[in-house]
């Protein structure tokens, strides 16, 4: 599915993905001194972009197969540079939110495009390739705000811009990507799978363990600092417990990559699906709180690119799985906050982690129940 140089370009954008959602946040401040927006109003520019990821998923999903790779890899390319050109250079608020919706769309074919790709273009090393992958976006949201850190808030426009600029040159390092996709008998899972009314369940359970994961990967990212101060730590220590947290997530997909290949993707995700659920119980210890947050995204970190290998096998003719999955998964992260939040007005702050061990034990139940449901129909 890819050359060499295809593959470091493949990598490069994820690590541009990554940037372009974390720079909204850090800009917030500047954007509401700019357009004299409320924080919420100034919050709408993430909710476009996610808006239009999902757009961005659904769209590359109904071309996928009959336009080629390189031409929709390229569309999306250039959607999310002319999108952060025109967010940079917008005079009014909802000119700057229709250009994010617009980079929004081009970030949701790129994260399902290559997620796509990587999960059935490499074989055996598809698990492995994935988490590398991952990783750098992960990279991507660890650099996107200190960037804006390094030059301040109110050049937010240049770092979008520079961001603009530096998504050109990937465009001509697709001759690399192949331009069908291989057909699931092509791939490394030709057996197996399941069907019917089977089929629809697992892929139901499937959506929800991506909605909940990554609520919960949204949900430890929002509330972790508050949480910390709750029980007592500083502003400065819990700020860089988050940071930490985020940077164990990206590196746990560096480490699990050699893992992959010697072990399936369902032991991976059952290892940590519980690893996430004893962190986050011992994260209501207040004296083992940051480091056990760092613990949850050591754990959290493989199971998103790792389940997308698990789903081509179970379900490799469902040819909108990817998407269901890869789309549930930016609508767990919007409707992560709120949900929480309510939940955190009649429980209290400090309850975050048990609320949220809660959720990570549903993840592992819907594992274990995924296994059993598709261990039985490929055998």
């Amino acid at each position: 599915m890819f050359s060499p140089a295809a593959v470091v370009a493949s990598c490069v954008g994820f690590v541009l993905i990554g940037v372009l959602q974390a720079l909204y946040g850090p800009a917030i401040p500047a954007l509401r001194e700019e357009f004299g927006l409320s924080p919420s109003a100034a919050g709408l520019g993430l909710s476009a972009h996610f808006v239009g990821g999902v757009g961005g998923v659904l769209l590359f999903d109904r071309w996928f197969g009959a336009i080629g790779n390189r031409r929709i890899l390229g569309a999306s390319y250039l959607l999310m540079a002319v999108g952060a050109a025109g967010f940079a250079l917008a005079p009014r608020w909802p000119l700057a939110l229709a250009a994010a919706l617009l980079a929004g769309l081009g970030f949701g074919g790129i994260d399902y495009g290559l997620n796509q790709l990587f999960a059935v273009g490499f074989g055996h090393r598809s698990t492995a390739m994935l988490n590398i992958l991952n990783a750098h976006f992960g990279v991507g949201a660890i650099l996107g705000p200190a960037l804006i850190g390094a030059v301040g808030a109110a050049h937010y426009p240049a770092v979008f811009l520079v961001f603009a600029l530096v998504n050109l040159p990937l465009l001509l390092c697709l001759k690399g990507v192949r331009d069908r996709a291989p057909q699931p008998s092509e791939g490394a899972y030709d057996s197996g799978g399941v069907l019917g009314r089977s089929l629809a369940s697992v892929l139901g359970v499937f959506v929800a363990l991506y909605v909940l994961h990554v609520g919960i990967e949204a949900g430890v990212g929002g509330w972790e600092p508050t949480h910390l101060e709750t029980v007592g730590y500083g502003a400065g220590a819990a700020a860089t417990a988050t940071s930490v947290y985020w940077l164990m997530m990206t590196v746990g997909r560096f480490l699990v990559a050699p893992i992959a290949l010697r072990h399936s993707p369902q032991a991976i995700i059952t290892v940590s699906c519980a690893g996430m659920t004893v962190c986050l119980m011992l994260a209501s210890i207040s004296e083992l709180a940051p480091y056990a947050y760092a613990g949850v995204g050591l754990f959290i970190a493989p199971i998103f690119p790792t389940g997308l290998p698990w789903l081509h096998r179970a379900a490799p003719r469902a040819r909108r799985a990817g998407a269901l999955v890869i789309a549930a998964s930016m609508v767990g992260g919007v409707v992560a906050g709120p949900a929480l939040g309510k939940a955190i007005e009649w429980s209290g702050v400090e309850a975050v982690p048990l609320l949220l061990g809660g959720v990570s034990a549903l993840c592992l139940a819907a594992t274990l129940w995924l296994i059993r449901s598709t261990r039985s129909h490929s055998q």
